[in-house]
């Protein structure tokens, strides 16, 4: 798991350029075909990217996004209508039976669909139009980690083929960034280590880095045992923020922009409680040093838009930190395996 969190900055660079030379001819395929609706269906990791892409093209294109849930076909055969959709399935193997049986639904109903896949040869390359190939080579932690980041930035350039607000010039610093946050590996070891003892967390966040929440609390579940229940800020404190107080460890990601303000009064309430709270964030943003002396700080000036793929990095290194902290072995979490084909 270490190793290849560490391989992310390399995996994100091989996607950028493997995928620019076909990012414009989608482009120009999708101006003369604009979808009415985008529906992403995937498990697991894959799920918690297609969150993040909910938020990424809906912000940047206008365009509704929808959730799939896969169990309507593979286990209720119901048959629903994607005519003039874009339905995209996401999975890390491409082998997941589920996700097939909505592509092939849609295909059926007159739908455009994409792939954003790991594996070239795999089921989910073959069967979508459109593939976003993730270059991350294989991947052997069961805890995926690079092939996530690279399923966020896929979703970077989906958006910029749907005409979204998104720069390519722009994408270019994201694995630098990523550096950047490898960078924080000492800082989180050492943070890591003094939560040896965990066994409860919350994990917060809003907006475009909510993904992460998600897929940090899913990290420290299936590495460290934890139980790890994830809110958005916003609705934390409208009952979850009762069950704060000394003994729960809340973990958020605080990026200075438009999501701050609700992640600043959850941290507010937190210090209230006497809660000990961990912020994930970066230089733009001042203010986090005010609500906990442990902030994890990415040494770059980021744009909120571009925040969740540097600021999940840390995450996964506080996974990865923790079960060793706790003695546990990351690579082979008990009752998992790395391909999940049939749900």
């Amino acid at each position: 798991m270490l190793k290849e969190i560490r391989q992310q900055p390399a995996t994100l660079e091989r996607t950028l350029t493997s995928q620019s030379r076909g990012i414009a001819k989608l482009r120009a395929f999708l101006d003369k075909r604009r979808p009415r609706l985008v529906v992403l269906v995937a498990r697991g990791t894959s799920d918690n990217a297609a969150q993040f892409g909910r938020y990424l093209i809906e912000i940047t294109t206008g365009i509704p996004v929808s959730l799939a849930a896969p169990s309507v076909h593979s286990l209720y055969k119901a048959t629903v209508d994607y005519k003039d959709a874009l339905v995209v399935g996401i999975s890390q193997s491409g082998e997941s039976t589920d996700i097939e049986a909505v592509l092939d639904q849609a295909r059926k109903s007159g739908a455009m669909t994409v792939g954003i896949t790991n594996e070239p040869k795999s089921m989910l390359a073959n069967r979508a139009e459109h593939v976003f190939l993730v270059r991350a080579s294989r991947e052997r932690s069961v805890a995926a980690t690079k092939t996530y980041t690279g399923q966020l930035l896929s979703f970077y350039l989906l958006a910029h083929a749907l005409g979204g607000a998104i720069d390519l010039v722009d994408l270019q610093a994201i694995p630098e960034t990523a550096q950047l946050a490898l960078g924080l590996e000492a800082r989180v070891f050492t943070l890591a280590a003094r939560y040896r003892e965990m066994h409860y967390a919350a994990v917060v966040s809003r907006g475009l880095n909510y993904a992460n929440a998600f897929e940090f609390a899913l990290k420290l579940m299936e590495t460290s045992y934890v139980i790890a229940e994830r809110f958005s800020s916003a609705d934390f404190l409208h009952g979850p923020i009762a069950m704060a107080d000394a003994h729960l460890p809340v973990f958020a990601f605080g990026p200075s922009g438009l999501a701050w303000p609700s992640i600043r009064e959850t941290l507010e309430r937190l210090v209230q409680v006497g809660a000990k709270a961990v912020i994930i964030t970066d230089r733009s943003n001042r203010e986090a040093a005010k609500y906990t002396a442990e902030t994890i700080r990415i040494p770059a000036t980021l744009r909120e838009l571009y925040t969740p793929i540097p600021y999940i990095i840390p995450a996964q290194l506080f996974a990865a930190a923790l079960a060793e902290a706790k003695g546990l072995d990351p690579d082979r979490p008990r009752g998992l395996r790395k391909v999940t084909t049939n749900l």
